[in-house]
């Protein structure tokens, strides 16, 4: 009989996996830390071209990845999936972690976009309703990895979000879901086990949500979800709800809020599975795959970004909002598996990242070869006609070089230097067409004087003005007006809108009649830095109008309801009649509302007035 073994899978998303292994210190420290025979991410954020091998490579481990290959706004290094298999060996092994096969997607198109339905590997009835362009899509996101290991056919998936006013995303989440089905249930009728893992982007039950309301189990999502179920006449199993039907349990927590600090999340992230039991006994009837084989299915809660234990993750939501917690916003799901049996001896499928070219540096084309070699033939020759001229040859007469382009035997930075299309117009001297003719010394000390002219205008470019320089009277306003000092009390009515990474944006002050008295006090201040003033007086009214701007700011901040304490500025970022509006809300962690450390829910809008027309 075949040696029987332990196995244990683990499912996390990462929530960026450059950050993940920055925080580990190394790839391998991070995969380690699991102590897992197959470990699947997801939420990746690697394009295919920004993929390299201490990304997705690691000693022990043979790695399966899927990248963004779409070009729409806004899905570019966004998602991404990655599964890590750890292996004693990735040739004629015989380890159920190593697969026997590896596929990047669902549909079966990817990787090779002439592959007509028909020649699927599942039944092309199954895909009627569809045509190729949705099959390509669903998978253009980088969501999903499959191997086959065997025992089991395993989907590392990474379900779409969709909020609920998004037309384009459900529908787009509908479809992606509605063709993972119709694998899933391909594979089932041949008989194969599976095993779904990652971060489903659904809640199933109200004890998966904190605050789940009456029309929670509305949502098509969860209706879905739930038809997947035994108990529901479906094929697969909740694993983790298996073991722990009542538990109150979260796997992902909001970022920008603090809800880990009270466990007040919800449970997205997912092991599935559906299929028989391993055993072979003619008498199935007390037997399955959960019972038989599963030992134990939990959540690490020990990966939070925020612990209660930690003093830093309970100031981070006491004020000491600046302080960074490391970490992704999900918690990983493990499962331990008994009795899995051995496999044939088998090697690492084609799907390897150690085969995949791009990873070990990006591949060269023939073209790209070519023109190295003549920029290194032309930058050796010039090199060699200035050693020439240094020297003073008697050999030969020395001749003027001749320059006939503002390139020749020069190699300006390339074009994503800040400074390149600087460079190009002065060594053009305005004409490119134009042939200048130097000897060698003059070329030469034109080229120093040039270097030192970018030199100097970087520097004064890029030189940090001083904070007395935003109080300074403009010297170039005709009108007379010194801005810096304006009353800005009609600036307030509609806020610019913000950057696409925007969360939280600085404290909005209310204007009030002290507004006129600080802009007097600047004026005042203002007017005694003249061309006489000491470096130290000029600091000092600095500092002195410094001070009365963060008194001013700290004054319009409002208190909430429920703690007396500072409030915190956002802005609303969601398209609509609000975009862009800044809003007080309370400062503390988001919570149970009957807990009274919690946000009390405070909520304000920043006070605007309309725009002088």
């Amino acid at each position: 009989m075949e040696e029987k073994g332990k196995m244990k899978i683990v499912t996390y998303n990462v929530n960026g996996l450059r950050q993940r292994i920055a925080q580990f210190g190394s790839l391998r420290n991070l995969l380690n830390s699991f102590d897992a025979d197959i470990i699947c991410f997801q939420e990746t954020k690697l394009r295919r071209q920004e993929v390299t091998a201490d990304l997705v490579m690691a000693e022990g481990y043979e790695s399966f990845f899927s990248s963004t290959r779409t070009t729409q706004k806004g899905r570019t290094g966004y998602s991404g999936v990655i599964t890590f298999c750890r292996v004693k060996s990735a040739f004629s092994s015989n380890e159920v972690a190593l697969p026997l096969s590896a596929e990047e997607g669902f549909t079966g198109l990817v990787g090779n976009s002439q592959t007509s339905k028909e020649k699927l590997p599942f039944l092309s009835e199954d895909l009627e309703e569809f045509s190729k362009d949705e099959l390509l899509s669903v998978d253009s996101e980088g969501r999903c990895i499959i191997t086959d290991h065997s025992h089991f056919v395993l989907f590392n998936v990474y379900g779409p979000r969709a909020v609920s006013d998004d037309t384009e995303r459900i529908q787009f989440k509908q479809m992606f879901y509605r063709i993972l089905q119709r694998r899933w249930e391909s594979l089932l009728r041949q008989g194969r086990r599976i095993l779904v893992v990652g971060d489903l982007n659904i809640a199933p039950s109200a004890v998966d949500r904190c605050d789940a309301g009456p029309d929670f189990d509305n949502n098509e999502f969860r209706r879905w979800f739930k038809s997947m179920l035994l108990e529901n006449g479906g094929q697969f199993s909740d694993v983790f709800r298996a073991k722990h039907p009542d538990k109150e349990a979260y796997t992902c927590w909001p970022q920008n809020t603090g809800a880990e600090v009270f466990n007040f999340g919800s449970r997205i992230d997912h092991i599935l599975f559906a299929g028989s039991c391993l055993h072979e006994s003619n008498d199935l009837q007390c037997h399955s795959f959960l019972s038989c084989h599963v030992k134990e299915c939990d959540i690490l809660m020990h990966y939070k970004r925020c612990k209660p234990e930690s003093t830093q993750s309970a100031q981070r939501w006491k004020g000491g909002r600046s302080i960074k917690l490391e970490g992704s916003d999900h918690a990983p799901v493990f499962m331990t598996l008994n009795e899995i049996p051995e496999v044939s001896l088998h090697s690492t499928p084609s799907l390897s990242a150690r085969y995949v070219p791009m990873v070990h540096g990006l591949q060269q084309t023939l073209v790209s070869v070519l023109m190295k070699r003549q920029v290194s033939e032309e930058m050796k020759s010039c090199k060699m006609s200035h050693e020439d001229i240094a020297m003073g040859s008697s050999c030969e007469r020395v001749e003027p070089v001749s320059i006939t382009s503002p390139t020749d035997c020069y190699f300006p930075p390339s074009q994503d230097s800040e400074d390149s299309i600087l460079e190009s117009n002065e060594l053009s001297g305005g004409s490119s067409q134009e042939a200048i003719s130097l000897s060698g010394r003059e070329y030469e000390k034109s080229i120093s004087m040039q270097n030192k002219t970018k030199k100097k205008a970087r520097n004064n470019r890029y030189s940090q003005l001083s904070l007395t320089s935003f109080f300074q009277r403009s010297t170039n306003i005709g009108n007379g007006v010194n801005e810096s000092c304006i009353d800005n009390s009609n600036i307030q009515a509609e806020p610019s809108q913000p950057g696409p990474n925007l969360n939280e944006t600085p404290t909005v002050f209310h204007h009030s009649g002290s507004t006129k008295l600080e802009t007097d006090a600047c004026d005042q201040d203002l007017a005694k830095l003249n061309d006489n003033s000491t470096k130290e007086e000029r600091n000092n009214v600095a500092s002195l109008d410094w001070q009365r701007i963060q008194q001013m700011m700290q004054n319009s901040i409002p208190l909430c309801k429920g703690h007396k304490e500072p409030c915190i500025a956002r802005v609303v970022r969601k398209r609509g009649p609000n975009f862009g509006r800044r809003f007080y809300v309370c400062a503390r962690a988001e919570g149970p509302s009957s807990n009274p450390e919690a946000n009390c829910g405070y909520f304000k809008w920043a006070a605007s007035k309309s725009r002088n027309k």
